[in-house]
């Protein structure tokens, strides 16, 4: 690649976060819903959201030059294949994450990376003064956005996680930091001899009732709310960490760790669900998510040895690391 196009390479990635903005403006707004039965002039569009039709107009063409919507000679716009994820009744809908990493006080901390770089210290916490999940649970409403986000995440990659590992051995599964439920539901709903549990914040299981009864295993799961930094409920046959260490750093980790050991039965079995990073120069996905666990929650994304190593601390060895998915992998482990 020759200089000149090189740093206009360069320039387009730079530029790549208006593209990311526009798209969660786009979500915020539910464009793709209200187009999702055929085509609509931008001033239609506006009267249904409450925006500034030429404004409205002037993000609708941008993404559409993106591949996001389609505009016609009329000025109409439709959706694409990449517009129909949008939506919020698809399959692997991206909308909740697409509206939550638009949400300013999440860009403000990315704003501050620097400082993390400089000191290796939590962006967040220096831009807003408190913790990721301090603040969270002090505004509901981005709690709430935070959760959907979390739970369309793990809809999309339920499939994937059930496609790579069996379930069926165990008669009780305990989801440690579950969210909602979404990940949970959708393993009881393939596996109708297991029960399980589902363990988080109290608030951020309140909706999970909902969540267990659309998939009809409401019946077979006990919705529990806790801290799982201080103590778990006991007895279950497996426990799951779907993106949980990746939030924390080593010594919060290896007492997460130590209280899923003494929660789980003599021959259970610990299953974490995170991405593994690669190799250098390859990975790219996992690498930056591993730059966004540094500037938000702290925390960081892992090779498969250091995940050996941090496992090892919190009295578990690994069996097994099954690749799932290009975003995530099964980490089996046992307690010694």
């Amino acid at each position: 690649m020759d200089p000149r196009t090189a740093a206009f390479e360069v320039i387009r990635m730079v530029n790549e976060y208006r593209v990311s903005q526009a798209i969660s403006v786009a979500a915020m707004l539910g464009i793709a819903d209200h187009i999702k039965d055929g085509k609509r002039s931008a001033v239609d569009l506006a009267s249904l959201t409450g925006t500034h039709p030429r404004a409205l107009y002037r993000l609708l063409r941008a993404l559409a030059a993106a591949g996001i919507f389609h505009e016609a000679e009329d000025g109409q716009f439709s959706l694409t294949p990449l517009g129909g994820a949008l939506r919020s009744d698809a399959e692997h809908s991206a909308a909740p994450w697409a509206a939550f990493v638009g949400r300013p006080y999440y860009r403000q901390a990315w704003s501050d990376l620097l400082y993390s770089i400089q000191c290796g210290r939590n962006a967040f916490r220096h831009a807003h003064g408190k913790g990721v999940w301090e603040y969270r649970a002090e505004h509901p409403e981005e709690s709430g956005i935070f959760d959907l986000a979390m739970a369309a995440n793990s809809r999309g990659v339920a499939a994937a996680i059930l496609a790579a590992y069996d379930f069926s051995r165990f008669p009780v599964i305990m989801d440690v930091g579950g969210g909602q439920g979404a990940l949970l539901a959708e393993i009881l709903a393939a596996n109708p001899r297991s029960r399980g549990i589902l363990f988080d914040q109290p608030h951020v299981v309140a909706a999970a009732g909902r969540v267990m009864a659309e998939k009809g295993v409401a019946e077979r799961c006990d919705i529990v709310g806790g801290d799982f930094l201080a103590a778990l409920p006991s007895a279950a046959d497996a426990l799951l960490l779907k993106w949980i260490l990746h939030d924390w750093d080593d010594e919060t980790n290896i007492s997460i760790l130590k209280n899923c050991r003494k929660a789980m039965r003599a021959d259970g079995k610990l299953l974490v669900f995170e991405a593994v990073l690669a190799p250098p120069n390859e990975g790219a996905t996992a690498k930056f998510a591993d730059l966004n666990m540094l500037v938000a929650p702290g925390g960081e994304e892992r090779t498969a040895e250091e995940f050996r190593s941090l496992l090892a601390k919190g009295g578990f060895e690994v069996a097994d690391i099954i690749e799932a998915g290009p975003r995530i992998s099964v980490i089996e482990a046992r307690p010694v």
